[in-house]
């Protein structure tokens, strides 16, 4: 069996310590195939965001296993938690966190920029690419505060996979969207999953959203009550 992208044993999160210490995540067990598109749910303060955050490397569990694209991660320092997260890791957030002043074909660099610390001519042909990718050809020089709202969160798309990553988290990534708009962002996630199998973990308080992802993980309290399959697809 290949190497999932996404493999957690018995992960748990606490804050505190001693008679304060609070436990989010009790014992998480999660395994993401490669090429799946799956949505995580559940009511807030579930544990959603502290699980995401640990997956993309963030923050550190208190205990359990946690391995990306075959990489165990519990012996890497700061610097190779980091090194891990910028390559293998995409992120897609419900507020875009485009740099306003900086064009779309910059956003859309920027990952690499960072990782190389100077800019050249291929890094821009690939933002380039992967702008014509997500719809946003004409796009390039405009200014990331000139985009509609959609047009933004389609930027930030393409960023998210500036690095080819083998996974992508996305938290609310319809958010902030209208109905139309929230649609066209989601086909094009669908669109980006199937044409480069990269895997996508989705969370959201959508029903919408999750009816059309492959498989729904509901978390309730800090533990999985829930691993189906999604039949309505």
């Amino acid at each position: 069996m290949a190497e999932p992208v996404l493999h957690l044993e018995g992960i748990r999160k606490a804050y505190g310590s001693g008679d304060t210490e609070y436990e989010v995540l009790h014992g998480i067990d999660l395994r993401l195939e490669r090429g799946e598109f799956a949505a995580l749910i559940g009511p807030s303060g579930s544990g959603k965001s502290t699980l995401l955050n640990l997956i993309g490397l963030l923050d550190r569990p208190t205990a359990g296993r946690l391995v990306i694209d075959g990489e165990e991660t519990s012996a890497l320092d700061d610097t190779g938690l980091t090194r891990l997260r910028g390559q293998r890791i995409g992120f897609v957030f419900q507020h875009h966190h485009l740099i306003p002043a900086f064009t779309a074909e910059e956003n859309v660099a920027m990952p690499q920029l960072v990782a190389l610390g100077w800019p050249n001519a291929a890094m821009f042909a690939r933002a380039g690419a992967l702008l014509a990718r997500v719809g946003l050809a004409e796009r390039g020089q405009q200014l990331a505060n000139r985009l509609s709202g959609g047009q933004q969160q389609r930027v930030a798309i393409a960023r998210a996979l500036m690095m080819a990553p083998s996974l992508v988290l996305a938290d609310e990534p319809t958010g902030n969207l209208d109905t139309h708009s929230a649609d066209e962002v989601f086909a094009l996630l669908r669109e980006v999953n199937e044409q480069l199998g990269t895997s996508f973990l989705i969370v959201t308080h959508d029903p919408r959203l999750a009816k059309r992802c492959d498989r729904v993980i509901e978390l309730i309290d800090g533990t999985v009550v829930a691993d189906r399959p999604n039949s309505l697809r």
